[in-house]
């Protein structure tokens, strides 16, 4: 137990740092989760983001919803499924996910600055062997 609290309150502490950078563009974490993970992987349905961003089928459809006001994203309907919408960057979208992103990532660096490359490299080997990834 002491190993999956010592997880989760790391995870809370990136998590935390990562909202106070979005926050400082007006955007929440989750909205900022979307934002990165189409900067990151290029266009995906909105499913597929929900399960990259580990969000809740409730909650996809208010942050994509908001995102779409703010001008940051666009649906595009699929056309091999007419149900399924392509999420993609707007211009707008682009330019602040391409500004917050590389913040976010140099906060997470800093964060793991701790950790000599060894035990970076053995941190991630043993959170994969948890993880049932060889």
């Amino acid at each position: 137990m002491k190993i999956l609290i010592g997880l989760h309150r790391n995870v809370n502490t990136l998590d935390k740092k990562t909202a106070k950078i979005a926050s400082e563009y007006h955007l929440t974490f989750s909205q900022f989760m979307v934002l990165e993970a189409l900067y990151s992987k290029g266009d995906m349905s909105v499913g597929e983001v929900r399960e990259r961003i580990l969000s809740s089928v409730g909650t996809i459809s208010l942050i994509v919803n908001n995102l779409v006001k703010m001008k940051y994203i666009e649906r595009i309907p699929d056309k091999k499924d007419r149900r399924v919408c392509i999420l993609h960057l707007t211009k707008e979208g682009y330019e602040v996910i391409s500004k917050i992103a590389p913040k976010n990532e140099a906060k997470i660096t800093e964060s793991m600055d701790v950790l000599d490359q060894d035990e970076k490299e053995t941190l991630l080997y043993l959170l994969k062997k948890i993880g049932g990834i060889k």
